[in-house]
């Protein structure tokens, strides 16, 4: 677990008054309640102006000066992450927002705040979509600090630390479904938004994505819940080639009311492309 936050009183001082809100380090950090994976809603990348805090030009912590990025376009790096939990919830954090556990954001100490992000743990596969709105680990070993929600998802939590690669979203349409390298990729939606009309008669269901890795359909269905839209289900499966392959999957459906209901809801909550699938 993390222990990791430590800076002298006078060095967090100046910090603060720069806008780079840094806490001090204490024993005994730790996990709060315990957390589902599947239940922790997912973050969906959008544009957001930089934060008014936690973005000089640059600052110092422990004779060491940090310069914050222009920009997040094209961040990809490697490294060690730790996590933080119960000993910081609640606090302030450098962009000024409050820290959440049980939320998916993260620490960085040279990303502009807010940055999103996406974190795979390379010693798993796992991987999820973050924001990044605090400054730290300051330990020239670690790359990026979670949250416990981000480390409970990531499987990070028992270790204390795990080998992660961290890719920043700047683009419109980066994040959950997109923005993964292996993903098998999502159906596209027809022009208009309208999903079709199944082509032979059985069950139906709405497909909202396609996935080579378990852990991303498992993503995609904890943002589906997150919506609001309950019936939903990953099933295995092959893709053309053989290849394994995880549907995240709402149904069956009881008729095209029930389905319109559900796309509408996929589109208020930016999720998709989706379409409609019978067997």
């Amino acid at each position: 677990m993390n222990t990791t936050r430590c800076v002298p009183l006078a060095l967090a001082w100046l910090l603060a008054a720069a806008g780079c809100s840094v806490r001090l380090g204490e024993p005994g950090d730790g996990p709060g309640a315990r957390i589902d994976p599947d239940s922790i809603p997912a973050v969906v990348p959008r544009q957001e102006p930089r934060s008014r805090h936690g973005n000089p030009d640059s600052y110092v912590v422990n004779g060491h000066r940090y310069h914050v990025r222009d920009s997040a376009r094209g961040y990809v790096a490697e490294g060690i992450a730790s996590w933080y939990g119960s000993k910081f919830h609640g606090r302030r954090t450098s962009s000024g927002e409050p820290y959440n556990m049980y939320e998916l954001t993260a620490a960085h100490r040279t990303l502009p705040l807010p940055t999103y992000a996406r974190v795979t743990n390379l010693d798993n596969g796992r991987s999820v979509v973050l924001k990044i709105n605090d400054r730290g680990p300051f330990h020239d070993d670690r790359l990026i600090d979670l949250s416990y929600a981000a480390a409970t998802r990531l499987g990070v939590v028992a270790s204390g630390t795990a080998h992660v690669r961290v890719r920043a979203l700047t683009s419109p349409g980066e994040g959950p479904v997109s923005a993964h390298a292996g993903d098998a990729g999502a159906p596209e939606r027809p022009p208009g938004g309208t999903a079709p009309a199944p082509q032979a008669d059985g069950r139906v269901f709405v497909q909202v994505g396609a996935f080579a890795h378990f852990a991303n359909a498992q993503e995609m269905r904890a943002r589906v819940l997150g919506a609001d839209i309950r019936g939903v289900d990953v099933e295995r499966g092959e893709a053309a080639d053989g290849s394994r392959i995880y549907r995240v999957r709402i149904g069956p459906l009881a008729g095209n009311d029930e389905r319109h209901d559900i796309l509408r809801k996929l589109d208020r909550a930016g999720i998709g492309p989706a379409r409609v699938v019978s067997e």
